[in-house]
Protein backbone atom coordinates (compact mmCIF):
# COMPACT_ATOMS: atom_id res chain seq x y z
CA UNK A 1 0.00 0.00 0.00
CA UNK A 2 1.51 3.01 -1.21
CA UNK A 3 1.50 6.22 -3.12
CA UNK A 4 3.93 8.35 -4.72
CA UNK A 5 5.37 10.16 -7.27
CA UNK A 6 7.46 8.13 -9.83
CA UNK A 7 10.80 9.43 -10.70
CA UNK A 8 10.50 10.28 -14.20
CA UNK A 9 8.01 12.86 -13.44
CA UNK A 10 10.37 14.51 -10.50
CA UNK A 11 13.47 14.42 -12.89
CA UNK A 12 10.97 16.04 -16.00
CA UNK A 13 9.28 18.19 -13.11
CA UNK A 14 12.90 19.59 -12.30
CA UNK A 15 13.96 20.08 -16.08
CA UNK A 16 11.01 21.85 -17.27
CA UNK A 17 9.52 19.25 -19.48
CA UNK A 18 5.78 19.29 -18.18
CA UNK A 19 3.49 21.92 -18.39
CA UNK A 20 0.97 20.63 -15.76
CA UNK A 21 -1.87 23.15 -16.64
CA UNK A 22 -1.54 22.80 -21.01
CA UNK A 23 -0.41 19.25 -20.65
CA UNK A 24 -2.75 16.32 -21.13
CA UNK A 25 -2.95 14.32 -18.42
CA UNK A 26 -4.86 11.29 -17.53
CA UNK A 27 -5.73 9.27 -15.01
CA UNK A 28 -6.21 5.13 -15.44
CA UNK A 29 -7.87 2.43 -12.75
CA UNK A 30 -5.59 -0.15 -11.47
CA UNK A 31 -6.19 -3.57 -9.49
CA UNK A 32 -5.32 -5.10 -6.37
CA UNK A 33 -2.22 -6.75 -7.98
CA UNK A 34 -0.70 -3.13 -8.81
CA UNK A 35 2.02 -2.07 -6.68
CA UNK A 36 3.69 1.74 -6.93
CA UNK A 37 6.92 0.91 -8.14
CA UNK A 38 8.55 4.69 -8.46
CA UNK A 39 11.16 3.48 -11.28
CA UNK A 40 8.25 2.74 -13.84
CA UNK A 41 8.38 5.49 -16.53
CA UNK A 42 5.45 5.63 -19.33
CA UNK A 43 2.08 4.12 -19.40
CA UNK A 44 3.10 0.54 -20.84
CA UNK A 45 4.74 -0.15 -17.95
CA UNK A 46 1.86 -0.16 -15.56
CA UNK A 47 -0.93 -1.14 -18.23
CA UNK A 48 -1.06 -5.34 -16.88
CA UNK A 49 -3.03 -4.14 -14.02
CA UNK A 50 -5.16 -1.77 -15.18
CA UNK A 51 -8.67 -2.49 -15.29
CA UNK A 52 -9.90 -4.13 -18.34
CA UNK A 53 -12.49 -2.28 -20.86
CA UNK A 54 -15.89 -3.40 -19.00
CA UNK A 55 -18.28 -2.18 -16.47
CA UNK A 56 -18.14 1.26 -17.78
CA UNK A 57 -14.52 1.81 -17.35
CA UNK A 58 -12.41 2.08 -20.50
CA UNK A 59 -8.38 1.95 -20.77
CA UNK A 60 -6.48 4.44 -21.71
CA UNK A 61 -7.75 7.14 -19.38
CA UNK A 62 -10.29 10.00 -18.62
CA UNK A 63 -8.72 13.43 -19.50
CA UNK A 64 -8.03 15.58 -16.17
CA UNK A 65 -10.25 18.90 -16.26
CA UNK A 66 -9.66 22.18 -14.31
CA UNK A 67 -6.00 21.42 -14.49
CA UNK A 68 -4.28 24.54 -11.68
CA UNK A 69 -1.15 25.52 -9.73
CA UNK A 70 -2.18 27.12 -6.46
CA UNK A 71 1.01 28.92 -5.04
CA UNK A 72 0.62 30.11 -1.11
CA UNK A 73 3.90 28.98 0.72
CA UNK A 74 3.12 25.05 -0.73
CA UNK A 75 2.92 24.72 -3.85
CA UNK A 76 -0.09 22.44 -5.38
CA UNK A 77 -1.57 21.19 -8.53
CA UNK A 78 -4.74 20.01 -8.82
CA UNK A 79 -7.53 18.98 -11.06
CA UNK A 80 -11.40 18.29 -11.51
CA UNK A 81 -12.16 14.82 -9.25
CA UNK A 82 -13.01 12.12 -12.61
CA UNK A 83 -16.37 10.12 -12.09
CA UNK A 84 -17.17 6.61 -14.32
CA UNK A 85 -20.76 6.37 -14.63
CA UNK A 86 -23.02 3.85 -15.29
CA UNK A 87 -19.74 1.31 -13.65
CA UNK A 88 -19.53 -1.75 -11.92
CA UNK A 89 -16.21 -2.96 -11.06
CA UNK A 90 -13.89 -2.62 -8.72
CA UNK A 91 -10.55 -0.71 -8.61
CA UNK A 92 -7.22 -0.13 -5.53
CA UNK A 93 -5.57 2.31 -7.27
CA UNK A 94 -5.73 5.45 -9.84
CA UNK A 95 -2.41 6.47 -12.02
CA UNK A 96 -1.87 9.79 -13.40
CA UNK A 97 0.04 10.41 -16.72
CA UNK A 98 1.12 13.20 -19.14
CA UNK A 99 0.11 11.77 -22.51
CA UNK A 100 1.67 15.14 -24.14
CA UNK A 101 4.84 13.99 -22.69
CA UNK A 102 5.19 10.40 -24.25
CA UNK A 103 2.92 9.11 -21.71
CA UNK A 104 5.10 9.81 -19.20
CA UNK A 105 3.95 8.63 -16.01
CA UNK A 106 3.20 11.25 -13.03
CA UNK A 107 1.91 9.06 -9.57
CA UNK A 108 -0.06 6.47 -8.09
CA UNK A 109 -2.50 6.86 -5.70
CA UNK A 110 -2.97 4.29 -3.13
CA UNK A 111 -6.83 3.60 -2.37
CA UNK A 112 -5.95 1.58 0.44
CA UNK A 113 -7.98 -1.47 -0.36
CA UNK A 114 -10.41 -2.23 -3.68
CA UNK A 115 -13.29 0.19 -3.60
CA UNK A 116 -16.44 -0.97 -5.97
CA UNK A 117 -18.91 0.27 -7.46
CA UNK A 118 -22.44 -1.70 -9.00
CA UNK A 119 -24.90 -0.25 -11.35
CA UNK A 120 -23.60 3.42 -9.97
CA UNK A 121 -21.02 6.09 -10.47
CA UNK A 122 -17.27 5.78 -9.36
CA UNK A 123 -15.94 8.83 -8.62
CA UNK A 124 -12.59 10.09 -7.64
CA UNK A 125 -12.32 12.53 -5.61
CA UNK A 126 -8.95 14.45 -5.29
CA UNK A 127 -7.96 15.68 -2.16
CA UNK A 128 -8.73 19.26 -1.27
CA UNK A 129 -5.44 20.35 -1.19
CA UNK A 130 -4.59 19.31 -4.42
CA UNK A 131 -3.11 16.03 -5.79
CA UNK A 132 0.63 16.74 -5.26
CA UNK A 133 1.62 19.36 -2.80
CA UNK A 134 5.30 20.91 -3.01
CA UNK A 135 6.42 22.81 0.07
Amino acid sequence: MASGCYNIFKGGLMAGQYSLTVDTTKCILMNTVHAFTNTHTVYNSVTTNELTSAGGYLTGGVVLASLAIVNSGTSTWDAADVAWTASTFSAAHAVLFDSTTGNSLICSIDFGGAKEVSAGTFTLQFNGTGIIALS
